[in-house]
C-alpha cells in the first residue's frame, strides 16, 4: 500500500520533460488539453494519496479508531512508516489547503475588479478600451467576454497590428483558455513539480492564440510583429489583471515570435503519438495507483469494522 500511495506523489516529476517537449513535438491545441489533463490528474491524485495516508495514520490511534466504529486499530503493511508519512501528509495538505484558498480570494477579488474596470470604458462589440497610458490588452471572460485594451496600448500598435492583437484575444476567449489557466494554477499548487507544468500550459494556451489569430488574418509575420511590439511597449507596465486571464504579452514572447516566423514544420506522427501516450500513460497510471491505494484502504477499514474477511 506504502508504494501504492507514494507513486502518485513522484509521478508529477515525471512530467515535467515531457511539458519541455510537448510543444515540439504536438500542436499547441493537443498540448494544451493534454498538458492540463495530465496536471489535473496529477494533482487530484497527489491530494488523494496525501489524503489516505492522514486516514491510515488517524485510524490506527484507538481514539479515531472508535470514532470510525473499528473494532480494533486499522493495521497495515510497513506500519512504522505510517506515522511519519501521516504527519507530513497533514502538514502538506494544511499548506496546500492555504495556498489555494489564498490565491482564490486573491483572484477572485482581481477579476471582480477587472470586470468592474471594464464596466466604466467605452464597449464597442466585444472591445472595451480603458484611459490608460500604460500600454496592456488582455482576454477577459465572463459574460459577455471582453476584449481589454488600453489607450496606451493602442497608441503603439498601428491599424493592421490593432487587428491582429485583437484576433489574438478573441481567440483566447474562443478557446475558453481561461479554464486552462486556472486548472494549470490550482495544479501547480498541490504538487510544486507541476510549476513547470503550469508554465508550459500558459505557453501553450498563447502558442495556440498565436496560430488561430494567424489563421483569421492570413498574415503570420503581421501577427508575430504585434505581439512583438505590443510586448516590447508593456514590458515597462504592471498589469493587474487575473493569473488566469491571458494576453498577448503573457510567456516567453521571443519563443512565440520564433515560431510563427519559421516555417510550419511537419509533425512527425510516430513521435507526436509517442509523446502523447506517455503523457497519457502517466496520469493512467497515478490514477490507478491512487484508486488501487485507496480501495486497498477501504478494505482494511472494513476488516477492521468486522464487516469483511481479510
Amino acid at each position: 500500500m506504502i508504494a501504492l500511495l507514494l507513486l502518485p506523489l513522484v509521478l508529477p516529476f515525471a512530467l515535467r520533460p515531457m511539458a519541455r517537449r510537448a510543444l515540439q513535438r504536438l500542436t499547441p491545441v493537443t498540448a494544451l488539453w493534454l498538458l492540463t489533463g495530465s496536471a489535473v490528474i496529477a494533482a487530484g491524485c497527489t491530494l488523494a494519496a496525501l489524503g489516505a495516508f492522514v486516514l491510515t495514520g488517524l485510524l490506527r490511534l484507538p481514539l479515531f479508531a472508535s470514532l470510525g466504529e473499528l473494532i480494533h486499530p486499522l493495521r497495515t503493511s510497513y506500519g512504522g512508516l505510517v506515522p511519519p508519512a501521516a504527519v507530513l501528509s497533514a502538514g502538506a495538505l494544511t499548506v496546500c489547503a492555504r495556498t489555494l484558498t489564498r490565491w482564490a480570494l486573491n483572484q477572485s477579488r482581481a477579476f471582480r475588479a477587472a470586470r468592474t474596470q471594464a464596466g466604466r470604458g467605452p464597449v464597442a462589440g466585444d472591445l472595451c478600451v480603458l484611459d490608460s497610458p500604460h500600454p496592456d490588452a488582455y482576454a477577459l471572460p465572463g459574460r459577455p467576454h471582453r476584449i481589454v485594451v488600453t489607450t496606451g496600448m493602442l497608441r503603439s500598435l498601428d491599424a493592421a497590428e490593432r487587428e491582429a492583437l485583437f484576433a489574438h484575444e478573441r481567440a483566447h476567449n474562443a478557446g475558453g483558455h481561461h479554464y486552462f489557466l486556472v486548472a494549470a494554477e490550482l495544479a501547480a499548487r498541490c504538487h510544486p513539480a507541476l510549476g513547470p507544468v503550469r508554465d508550459a500550459i500558459r505557453l501553450a494556451a498563447e502558442r495556440a492564440a498565436d496560430e488561430a489569430a494567424a489563421t483569421v488574418v492570413g498574415d503570420r509575420r503581421l501577427i508575430a510583429r504585434a505581439i512583438a511590439r505590443a510586448a516590447l511597449a508593456g514590458q515597462s507596465a504592471r498589469s493587474r489583471r487575473p493569473d488566469f486571464v491571458p494576453g498577448a504579452t503573457t510567456g516567453p514572447v521571443p519563443q512565440r515570435v520564433k515560431a510563427l516566423l519559421a516555417t510550419p514544420r511537419v509533425t512527425h506522427r510516430t513521435a507526436a503519438c509517442g509523446l502523447a501516450a506517455l503523457l497519457i500513460a502517466c496520469a493512467a497510471l497515478s490514477f490507478a495507483a491512487s484508486a488501487t491505494s485507496m480501495i486497498d484502504v477501504h478494505h482494511r477499514v472494513e476488516v477492521a469494522q468486522g464487516e469483511a474477511a481479510r
